[in-house]
């Protein structure tokens, strides 16, 4: 079993808490866009917004993979509705809340300062076709990190 770090170093442990979820079967790009957006927003605006995503109320922006996307109502510029991302990083907003409580913060003052999304191992498997070839069946993963700090 891999021992897994996080990529953010020197914060106070006394009002600051982290969470991360490895080997996500999400989409990095997505993911990466989601991260890129609640990155510096309080605690339950972040939850809001994901929320708002899982109804299809509001498009997350996309600012780097954005070829060929549509531009969506309510904003300026391209941006789609990733479900599974937003729902994996409620999770993980969810997670780092519960660690934030058990360490005694004050939820209501947290902002995420560091939200991090790399991409994980392949998992690699091959569907037989006709006449004796086969196509592959890859499956990607994700690890996603977050960090809230106390004001």
């Amino acid at each position: 079993m891999p021992h897994f770090g996080y990529s953010i170093t020197g914060l106070d442990k006394d009002k600051s808490a982290i969470a991360a979820k490895r080997d996500a079967p999400v989409s990095f790009k997505k993911t990466r866009e989601v991260c890129h957006h609640i990155k510096g927003m309080p605690l339950e605006k972040a939850k809001n917004f994901c929320e708002r995503v899982l109804n299809y109320t509001e498009a997350v922006p996309f600012k780097r993979f954005n070829k060929k996307v549509p531009h969506r109502v309510g904003h300026a510029g391209p941006g789609r509705w990733p479900i599974k991302s937003a729902a994996k990083v409620l999770e993980l907003l969810k997670d780092v809340e519960n660690n934030a409580e058990y360490k005694g913060l004050d939820v209501e003052k947290c902002r995420i300062i560091h939200c991090a999304v790399n991409q994980g191992r392949v998992i690699k498997k091959y569907i037989p076709r006709a006449h004796g070839r086969s196509s592959p069946y890859f499956r990607k993963r994700t690890h996603i990190e977050v960090a809230i700090v106390e004001e």
